[in-house]
């Protein structure tokens, strides 16, 4: 066989390889339906089956400082970052496993000189009788080399590679943007927590000064001897125990603050002086549409990032398959060698070879591989179908969370009303001595709970709004690719 002859079966060999993909090892993956998942066709609670568009839900708070955060986050926060460089490397392994399916090439070449030292010429004697000297010089060489090896796919075994790699890496895409909502949804759970506690400070010192102000009506009566020294230790104590409620307070608004500020990428006290204008809670709209409950399986980037392992764990099977079945392995080289630049291509000589392998003892490893795959994807479907029913849960339970805080909401706003008015007509008859300082004291602490149980349903009421559009999986674009991210890297190189 001529070398042209072995080349020219040697460049058929990918197109033999196309021809038998249709004989891939293992089973080929199919997306599983609603109905296989578990999905039912309808919520087991009330809620709104319009669907609506949450990809930038902060912004359905009218809240600036909150739209700021949230974006700041986005851009800038660190787990993101983590995030998208296990997408880079999800797509560099990508790029190793597609490398399998072609031919490898090496070059070779080397040039060398050698010189006689001592000896190694030939005496010759001249017509006139003179003796030289011949033959004595250095010696040059050269060398150059080519080396192609190519493994034929012939069982599939490195396409299946190439689509578990394919799946891991878009799994790792829709990763990233859980992650995104995750960062999204905490920010906005923080700043719901910032403004509450603002919030309670401001009762806890609006009550402060009234019972400030009780005790110096009390310290008045006991030296005007209407009233026993009781009244006025009851006053200093429940002064007391507002007062120390305070820094407590202080404390979870300063842990709040914190957390927002290392989320958006921040040393902890990077936000406080964006937060120190106080602003009501954000309340948000009063309802959102969940849609139909099928809509989880391309709203949650985490469930499909689920079906994404399930897919690369099925191609997986194939990938341990192939390891049982035969390895065909073609290679060939090229070389060339001469003494000069000038002969270099003078003389050029090649080879090409084919070898088979089969693996006929392993002591059951490569069965149990495939076995092993086999559990694996019965794992990830497993797993696929779990976070599938765990996404369903979150809605409903989001839903009704949402629907008692504002029931209770409602019925907070009516007992501080009534306990605001309570609590004037007993100062007023305590200042007129109609009424004793344990009653004063009682319509009080009615008044302080009232509105700080007020306080508290309106921040349930935003963290239930956020959980739900967190459940829903808003804050990305399903539609987008963010696998194209892993192609524009953010930082050092």
């Amino acid at each position: 066989m001529t070398l042209r002859a072995g080349i020219d079966r040697l460049l058929l060999v990918p197109l033999a390889a196309g021809l038998l993909a249709s004989c891939a090892a293992g089973p080929d993956y199919k997306p599983q339906s609603a109905g296989q998942l578990g999905v039912p066709e309808q919520w087991s609670v009330t809620a709104a089956a319009q669907a609506e568009d949450i990809t930038r839900w902060w912004r359905n708070f009218d809240d600036p400082v909150l739209t700021q955060l949230v974006e700041q986050a986005a851009a800038a926060n660190l787990d993101l970052e983590q995030a998208l460089a296990r997408l880079r490397q999800a797509r560099e392994s990508l790029v190793i496993s597609r490398a399998a399916l072609f031919p490898s090439l090496s070059g070779s070449g080397s040039a060398g000189r050698s010189e006689a030292l001592r000896g190694g010429g030939t005496a010759i004697t001249l017509p006139d009788g003179t003796v030289t000297q011949t033959g004595g010089g250095g010696r040059s060489s050269l060398a150059l080399g080519l080396d192609a090896s190519y493994q034929l796919d012939l069982f599939g075994g490195n396409r299946r590679a190439v689509e578990a790699s394919r799946a891991q890496f878009e799994s790792s895409g829709f990763d990233y943007a859980t992650t995104l909502l995750t960062v999204e949804s905490e920010v906005a759970r923080n700043y719901v927590l910032a403004r509450a506690y603002q919030a309670q400070l401001a009762n806890a010192r609006a009550s402060l000064a009234i019972q400030d102000e009780n005790l110096q009506i009390a310290e008045w009566r006991v030296l005007a001897g209407l009233v026993s020294s009781v009244d006025q230790e009851q006053a200093r104590a429940s002064r007391a125990q507002t007062a120390a409620g305070i820094p407590q307070i202080e404390q979870q608004y300063n842990a709040a603050v914190s957390r927002i500020s290392v989320l958006t990428g921040q040393a902890p006290g990077g936000v406080k002086p964006l937060l120190e204008s106080v602003r009501p809670i954000p309340s948000g709209p009063g309802q959102v549409g969940a849609g139909i409950p099928a809509n989880v399986l391309r709203q949650r980037p985490d469930v499909r990032a689920a079906e994404r392992q399930l897919a690369a764990t099925t191609a997986q099977i194939g990938v341990a398959k192939a390891q049982l079945l035969p390895q065909l392995t073609i290679s060939g080289s090229l070389d060339t060698n001469a003494s000069g630049f000038g002969s270099l291509f003078d003389t050029i000589t090649g080879g090409l070879f084919g070898g088979i392998s089969q693996a006929i003892f392993n002591a059951g490893r490569l069965g149990a591989q495939v076995r092993s795959s086999r559990a694996a994807a019965d794992g990830a479907f497993a797993a696929y179908k779990s976070s599938v029913l765990v996404a369903l849960e979150d809605i409903e339970n989001a839903v009704i969370a949402l629907r008692s805080a504002e029931e209770r909401e409602r019925q907070f706003a009516i007992a501080f009303d009534a306990s605001n008015n309570s609590a004037l007509l007993a100062r007023a008859q305590y200042r007129s001595g109609l009424t004793d300082f344990t009653t004063l004291n009682t319509q009080e602490s009615a008044l302080i709970s009232a509105r700080n149980g007020l306080v508290q349903a309106r921040s349930d009421r935003a963290t239930a709004l956020i959980a739900l559009y967190d459940a829903l999986g808003g804050g990305w674009d399903p539609t987008s690719d963010y696998t194209e991210l892993a192609t524009e890297p953010r930082g050092t190189d």
